[in-house]
């Protein structure tokens, strides 16, 4: 099912990229192989994109963001400057350390201690029922997946701006179950092939099909027709 809602998504867009499927499990699956070395969140999802299927636990995961936010650590067992966020001073990232504070304040994370892995893949190749579906795409692409989203609900997307896309783009739609779309923030920006004009839009799988019918219908209305 999700395999083909992939090929329609990526046929009706004109994706140049693979759409990513995304799947917290809490035990380690033994179909899927397991992530070779370690690797940032953000690197994972480049990883996918262009082709590799593979779970990781926290074990390969290299950046405090990624364990935090999937929710395969627990923050309290951070270094104190990881969990104050002093590290993010130096790097430029924030000013201050109440800087730091007061933006995490709107990161979600998933709970830890609830998962043992995530699984990645391209969506074309998923053998499994995603959680969160994430996209790499131009501004017109993003625009039309939020028309599509609307078109039957009404509903809007959550924006986001600075914060890492291990919450914004994987946690947040996961917890929220809302489309959220942003650009990125500087760190996943640094670890990914991500060109400059490309925006990131993530959708919870469960409304995936809703969107890739609503994107269907809508080609045959006015303001979308290809004439």
């Amino acid at each position: 099912m999700y395999q083909e809602l992939g090929g329609k998504l990526k046929k009706i867009l004109k994706l140049e990229r693979e759409p990513v499927a995304i799947k917290w499990v809490s035990r380690e699956p033994r179909n899927i192989p397991k992530e070779e070395g370690k690797s940032r969140f953000c690197t994972k999802l480049d990883k996918a994109m262009k082709g590799e299927i593979f779970y990781s636990t926290s074990e390969e995961e290299e950046c405090m963001g990624g364990l935090r936010y999937s929710g395969l650590k627990d923050p309290k067992e951070f270094p104190k400057n990881v969990r104050s966020g002093a590290f993010l001073v130096p790097a430029g990232v924030y000013k201050s350390i109440p800087a730091v504070q007061r933006s995490w304040q709107n990161n979600l994370a998933v709970e830890p201690g609830i998962f043992q892995a995530l699984i990645f893949s391209p969506l074309n190749k998923a053998d499994f029922d995603p959680d969160v579906i994430f996209l790499v795409c131009n501004s017109e692409q993003a625009m039309l997946l939020l028309h599509a989203n609307a078109y039957d609900s009404g509903s809007h997307g959550l924006g986001a701006d600075s914060g890492p896309i291990c919450s914004s783009m994987a946690s947040v739609p996961y917890l929220t179950g809302k489309v959220t779309y942003g650009f990125g923030d500087i760190g996943s920006r640094r670890n990914m092939d991500v060109k400059p004009e490309e925006v990131m839009v993530s959708i919870p799988a469960t409304d995936l099909s809703r969107i890739v019918a609503n994107l269907e219908e809508m080609k045959t209305k006015t303001f979308f027709r290809e004439d």
